[in-house]
C-alpha cells in the first residue's frame, strides 16, 4: 500500500495552531486541501493565516512565488462536512474531548467513500476509544503530530485495537511521502514521547519538592551535565504548566494511577495558582519585562586535591579519569572487587549517583551521570550533613580542576540526571516489551519528538547492560512506593548474557 496520490484531496477539520500546520504541511506536499472548522468564518481565517505563513517562506528562500501561488490555489475553505465528501483522507484536529471526536468521526462515516482514511491528531485520547463509534474501525488511525507541525519532523502512526494493517501503512508512506519522519506505535497513554517523556519532568519535580535545589539549578544541571536542550522547569513554562499537568495526568489515569505517572503536586498547586509560563507571564520563573532569570547554584572556587586514588571502574564515568590526569592531578588506579570510587586525600570519597544517599556512608560525595564528561559544563555534587567539609571541598575543587562549573546539592538518591536517565531507559524497555514500538522507533521517536540528546536505547547501550537496573533497584529500596521498582523487561535486559544472539542493548 503506497501513500496517497497528490491528486487526492485531503481534508483537515478543525482550524486552530495544530489544524492549520497539518494543514500547510499537506499543502507544500502537493495535495489540496479542504479546512473545515465548524465556527462560521473559522476556516477562512485560517486559510489567510496560512497564505501568510507561505509569504514568509517566500521571504525566507524557503519556498518558491510559483509554489506558494500553486498552494494557495490548492486551499479551500470549506462551508459544511459535506463539502469534505470527495476527500481521501480527512485528519481531526478539533477540541480534545472523545464526544467532540466520535461525533465528527460518525458524521464523515456517513458522508465519505469506503476507501477514505480517517486519521485524528489526538495527544492524550485513546484512537482505540475514538474508533469505538464508528462502523468501520479499521480505517481510523492515529496521526499525531508535534508542534509546530511544519517544522517538527516526527509523526507518530498510531494503530487502535481494531485499526487495518493497510490503514497505518498508508498514513505511514503518507507522512513519510509529506517528509516527515513516521514512528510506528500501538495505542498506548501518552504513545511513545509522552508515555516515556514523563520522568523527565516528574523527576525534576520530585528533587525541586524534597528541597534538593531550586527549578534554575536542576535546570542548568538538566541542561549542561545531562545534555539536555532545555531543563524541566524552562520547558514546562514553555508548554504551558496547564497543558504539561494535563498530559501528566491523562497518563496516570489512563494507567489506572499508576504510581511511576503520578502527577507533581507542586505543578498542580502552580496551575491552580494560574501561573502557566510564559503565556501568562509567569511561570516557575518570572517573565515580566523587568524580571531577572535566576542563577543556579554554583560553588565558590576551591582548592585543587594533589592526588585521587581509582578504586575500581567508574564505568559511566570512567573518561574522568583521563581528564583528572590532563589537569594535572595524580591518579593511582587500584583493583577494587567491590569499589567503583576515587578517594580523595583527606580519605573522603567521591561517586557515581548510584541510587544510594550520602548520609548512608561516612564521608562520601556523589556526583551525578553527564552525558559527556569531557563536554560538560557543569557537575552536580550531593552530600549530607555528615560529610566532612574537607572531603566536600576536595571534590568540588576537583571537578573545577577539570574547566566544571560545580553545583551542590542536597542528599538526593540517584541526584538528577542519573535517575532521570535511569527512568526514561526503564520506560522504553518496558514499553518495546509490551509492543508498544521497537527499539529504533522509540530512539527516534524521543530525538525528534523532545530533542533528547540521546534515545534511551542508544544511552542504555553507553551506560551498561545494568547499570539503569541497579540504581532504580537502589532507590526502590529507599522509596518502597513502586515509582522507582524496576520493570520485568529491565530486570530481564540486565541480566540477560551479552552473548545472546541478536543482543543489541
Amino acid at each position: 500500500m503506497t501513500a496517497l496520490d497528490l491528486s487526492s484531496p485531503v481534508a483537515v477539520v478543525g482550524t486552530g495552531t495544530m489544524g492549520q500546520g497539518i494543514a500547510q504541511v499537506a499543502l507544500v506536499a502537493g495535495h489540496r486541501v479542504r479546512l473545515y472548522d465548524a465556527a462560521a468564518g473559522r476556516a477562512r481565517e485560517a486559510a489567510e493565516a496560512i497564505g501568510a505563513r507561505l509569504d514568509r517562506l517566500v521571504e525566507k528562500d524557503r519556498l518558491t512565488a510559483a509554489d506558494r501561488d500553486a498552494a494557495r490555489d490548492r486551499l479551500l475553505p470549506a462551508q459544511s462536512l459535506s463539502d469534505l465528501a470527495d476527500c481521501s483522507l480527512v485528519v481531526e484536529a478539533v477540541l480534545e474531548q472523545l464526544d467532540a471526536k466520535q461525533s465528527l468521526f460518525r458524521a464523515l462515516e456517513d458522508l465519505v467513500g469506503e476507501d477514505c482514511l480517517l486519521a485524528t491528531n489526538t495527544s492524550s485520547l485513546s484512537v482505540t476509544a475514538i474508533g469505538g463509534a464508528l462502523r468501520n474501525p479499521g480505517r481510523l488511525v492515529g496521526l499525531h503530530f508535534f508542534n509546530p507541525a511544519p517544522l517538527l519532523p516526527l509523526v507518530e502512526v498510531v494503530s487502535g485495537f481494531a485499526t487495518d494493517v493497510s490503514s497505518a501503512t498508508r498514513a505511514y508512506e503518507m507522512a513519510r511521502a509529506w517528509g516527515k519522519t513516521p514512528v510506528a506505535c500501538a495505542d498506548t497513554p501518552g504513545f511513545i514521547v509522552n508515555r516515556i517523556a514523563r520522568p523527565f519532568y516528574a523527576e525534576a519535580f520530585a528533587v525541586y519538592e524534597a528541597q534538593g535545589a531550586d527549578p534554575a539549578t536542576i535546570d542548568a544541571i538538566l541542561r549542561e551535565s545531562g545534555g539536555f536542550k532545555m531543563g524541566a522547569f524552562e520547558l514546562t513554562d514553555l508548554i504551558g504548566q496547564d497543558v504539561n499537568e494535563s498530559v501528566t495526568r491523562s497518563v496516570w489515569q489512563s494507567f489506572f494511577q499508576d504510581v511511576r505517572f503520578t502527577p507533581s503536586l507542586a505543578q498542580q498547586r502552580l496551575v491552580e495558582s494560574g501561573r502557566l509560563g510564559r503565556k501568562s507571564g509567569h511561570g516557575w520563573y518570572d517573565y515580566g519585562d523587568d524580571a531577572e532569570r535566576p542563577e543556579p547554584h554554583t560553588a565558590e572556587p576551591a582548592q585543587q586535591p594533589a592526588y585521587v586514588v581509582a578504586e575500581g571502574d567508574l564505568g559511566p564515568a570512567s573518561e574522568l579519569l583521563a581528564l583528572i590526569r590532563e589537569a594535572g592531578i595524580a591518579v593511582r588506579e587500584e583493583e577494587e572487587d567491590h569499589g567503583t570510587r576515587l578517594v580523595l586525600p583527606s580519605g573522603g570519597q567521591l561517586a557515581l549517583a548510584d541510587g544510594q544517599t550520602s548520609v548512608e556512608f561516612r564521608d562520601v560525595v556523589y556526583f551525578d551521570l553527564a552525558l559527556d564528561y569531557r563536554r560538560a559544563t557543569r557537575i552536580a555534587l550531593s552530600a549530607s550533613q555528615d560529610t566532612a567539609p574537607g572531603t566536600l571541598a576536595e571534590a568540588i575543587g576537583l571537578f573545577q580542576a577539570l574547566g566544571k562549573d560545580v553545583s551542590v546539592i542536597g542528599d538526593v538518591p540517584g541526584m538528577i540526571v542519573a535517575r532521570t536517565v535511569a527512568r526514561i531507559v526503564d520506560l522504553a524497555h518496558d514499553a518495546v516489551a509490551k509492543g508498544v514500538a521497537t527499539e529504533e522507533d522509540i530512539d527516534t521517536a524521543m530525538r525528534l519528538g523532545v530533542n533528547y540528546p540521546l534515545g534511551p536505547f542508544e544511552w542504555s547501550r553507553r551506560l551498561g547492560r545494568n547499570w539503569a537496573y541497579a540504581l532504580l533497584d537502589d532507590l526502590h529500596l529507599r522509596d518502597p512506593s513502586g515509582r522507582y521498582a524496576p520493570s520485568l523487561a529491565l530486570y530481564r535486559h540486565a541480566y540477560a548474557s551479552d552473548k545472546r544472539e541478536g543482543s543489541t542493548s
